[in-house]
C-alpha cells in the first residue's frame, strides 16, 4: 500500500467535494465523510504499522522464548546435568514440585534449587561420561 496514493485519493476526495459543493449538499456530505475516513486511515496506518513491526520483533519471539523455557523446565528428569541461574553445574539428583537438588563437585555436594533457577539443560548426563563430569 503506497502512502502517496492513499493521501492523494484523500486530496481528490477533497476537491471533488469543494467543486461540487455548489451544485448538490448531499454529495458534498457523503464524499467529505469518506474523505474524512481516508484521512483517518492515514493518520492511524503509521501507528498500526508500529504496532505490527512491535509484534514481530520483540512480543512474538519473546513468548516463543518462554514457551521453549517452559517446556525445559517441564521435561527436567533426574540424571539431567544442568546449569543454574548462577552458573552453578551440575546434576538433577531429586525433583520435587518446584524444587531441584542438584549433585555439585567432586565430593557430590546437594544443592537445592528452585526450579525456575535452571537455566539450560546441558547435552552431556551421567549415564554418558560418568568421569569426565566430577
Amino acid at each position: 500500500m503506497d502512502l502517496t496514493k492513499i493521501f492523494g485519493i484523500a486530496t481528490a476526495v477533497a476537491e471533488t467535494a469543494t467543486t461540487t459543493a455548489a451544485t448538490d449538499p448531499a454529495a458534498v456530505e457523503e464524499l467529505s465523510g469518506a474523505a474524512a475516513v481516508v484521512q483517518m486511515l492515514g493518520t492511524f496506518l503509521p501507528m498500526i504499522i508500529i504496532f505490527v513491526v512491535f509484534y514481530f520483533f520483540l512480543i512474538r519471539p519473546q513468548k516463543k522464548k518462554d514457551k521453549q523455557v517452559k517446556d525445559m523446565l517441564a521435561n527436567l528428569k533426574n540424571g539431567d546435568r544442568v546449569c543454574t541461574i548462577g552458573g552453578i553445574y551440575g546434576t538433577i539428583v531429586n525433583i520435587k514440585d518446584d524444587t531441584v537438588t542438584l549433585s555439585v563437585g567432586t565430593d557430590n555436594v546437594k544443592l537445592v534449587f528452585a526450579r525456575w533457577g535452571i537455566r539450560s539443560v546441558e547435552e552431556l548426563t551421567i549415564e554418558n561420561d560418568a568421569e569426565a563430569l566430577n
